[in-house]
């Protein structure tokens, strides 16, 4: 079996702590590695600031095989985060060439202010991620990803840089409507995870078009002989409950 391997995603900007721009790419993100065999392990936001970025972003890096951040590579004063990666990798930061040439293909040297040159300054070494349809690059260094906070120039970049990341055996799940509450079904289900180490199983609540407690019972395993015995065991569990799964 290959090796497991493993994400954090950093989210950039203070937009998203104020609440003024709700998230839209760490469901996304978290969707997109599930499907490719990579194990996103943890998601941290952090604020437009130099120091707090590089703490995260260290912390991240040296934890996972992947960190991909989201936000902060824009033109504006606090799109700061180039800057922190650069000084968390500890390398100078200046206009790529190849960015500053798009650049004033695309806008003339008149229009090509220094708002928008700022969104051409790379880390030294760092790969472009870039593509005709994508003006201002994202670009990866180490085992970082940095990309843009919008979220269709960020899905877009992220279907770039995907086939180059190495990728371990996909998770597989399987999921059952208990049409029981959590808390009936929480001890018989302890004991099935307990008998299936190598199986994860969850249990999570939400309320049905009647407006009663239902559940949702998910297994989860990277091979599938496994995953399917624990999913009889938890049907099996069910009907000696007398809960008819659908």
């Amino acid at each position: 079996m290959s090796e497991i391997v493993t994400a954090g995603i950093l989210v950039i900007g203070d937009e998203i702590l104020s609440g003024r721009t709700k998230d839209k790419n760490i469901g996304f993100i978290a969707e997109y590695l599930t499907n490719i065999g990579i194990d996103l392990k943890e998601v941290r936001i952090v604020a437009d600031d130099e120091p707090d970025i590089v703490v995260a972003l260290d912390a991240l890096r040296h934890r996972y095989d992947y960190v991909f951040t989201t936000g902060g590579i824009g033109p504006t004063h606090d799109d700061i985060t180039a800057d922190a990666i650069a000084k968390a990798f500890g390398v100078g930061i200046d206009h790529h060439p190849e960015v500053v040439a798009r650049f004033r293909e695309r806008w003339g040297a008149q229009d090509l202010n220094e708002a928008r040159l700022r969104m051409a300054r790379i880390p030294d070494g760092a790969e472009l991620i870039q593509s005709a349809t994508i003006l201002a690059p994202g670009f990866k260094i180490g085992n970082v990803v940095v990309m843009a906070g919008v979220p269709t120039i960020m899905q877009a970049m992220m279907d770039i840089v995907a086939p180059k990341l190495k990728s371990g055996v996909r998770m597989l799940s399987e999921s059952v409507r208990a049409n029981a509450r959590e808390g009936d079904v929480g001890g018989p289900l302890r004991e099935i995870a307990n008998a299936h180490p190598d199986t994860m199983i969850g249990s999570y609540p939400f309320v049905d078009d009647d407006k009663k407690p239902n559940t949702n019972l998910v297994v989860r395993s990277r091979d599938p002989e496994k995953l399917t015995a624990a999913m009889n065991a938890v049907k099996e569990m069910l009907a000696g409950l007398n809960i008819t799964t659908r």
